[in-house]
């Protein structure tokens, strides 16, 4: 479990989040959602120890990781898995080699060992043999599914996507929302994905957090959020004709 409390943050004296408190339950499908510029980046940020918060804290399972504990910071950045817009990977670097990162920073285990981790998480997202391939070989759907087998390789107890969805064709965007969903429920563990995407709000939205400008103004679930009557949360869901045709209100 991953709680925010009172956190906020601000540039050259602008609020940029202001006051955010949410508990991101285990074994859940945990969405920050909101049009661009909207701060669920700055919040990601802060709650990964990418920057500070300028007030408020973030806890894992109890943990206070913003007090400025750098012994317990580190332990607790073991503990992460982390899917990056666009899959981020390392372009000079092939599947396996990206695959690996992790254990070879965090980790003591013997080449074999690596090896047969390495191959089990590729076989976890649907990517067998494909180990020699580079960067450039692949897909976008096929680059994202690395950088998730890359996210679990280190067993993390807890797993962050940005924009998982980002560039990729509705078909395969599917995919890799019910891929998110089955390793949470598989592994138990807390996921929190930030988007702007309906289309997996509504897959996979155990929680949702609704955000705009810089503040949270509604939470719930998948089956809630159709049903609000906060104006902003509805002008944002009921953005596209699609949405509006599928759910009529």
């Amino acid at each position: 479990m991953i709680e925010v409390k009172n956190v906020s943050k601000s540039f050259d004296g602008k609020p940029v989040i202001e006051h955010i408190n949410g508990v991101f339950e285990r074994g859940n499908s945990n969405l920050i959602i909101g049009a661009s510029g909207t701060g669920k980046s700055v919040l990601l940020k802060n709650m990964v120890g990418l920057m500070p918060p300028d007030e408020g804290e973030v806890l894992y399972d109890g943990r206070c990781f913003t007090d400025g504990n750098k012994e317990l910071q580190t332990e607790v950045r073991r503990e992460i898995g982390m899917l990056f817009q666009g899959g981020a990977l390392f372009d000079s670097k092939n599947v396996e080699e990206n695959v690996g990162f992790p254990l070879n920073i965090l980790t003591k285990m013997k080449p074999d060992e690596k090896l047969d981790r390495i191959n089990f998480c590729l076989e976890r997202v649907g990517l067998e043999n494909v180990n020699k391939k580079m960067p450039s070989e692949l897909s976008g759907g096929m680059k994202k599914r690395v950088g998730i087998a890359r996210a679990i390789v280190n067993n993390p107890n807890y797993l962050y996507c940005d924009e998982p969805n980002s560039g990729l064709d509705p078909q395969t965007s599917i995919r890799i929302d019910n891929l998110i969903k089955e390793i949470t429920d598989e592994y138990n563990i807390t996921t929190i994905v930030v988007t702007h995407d309906m289309n997996s709000v509504m897959e996979i939205g155990d929680y949702v957090m609704f955000m705009f400008q810089g503040k949270k103004l509604w939470e719930g679930n998948k089956e809630e959020i159709l049903k609000s009557d906060v104006k902003e949360l509805n002008d944002f869901v009921f953005a596209t004709r699609l949405m509006k045709n599928i759910y009529p209100r």
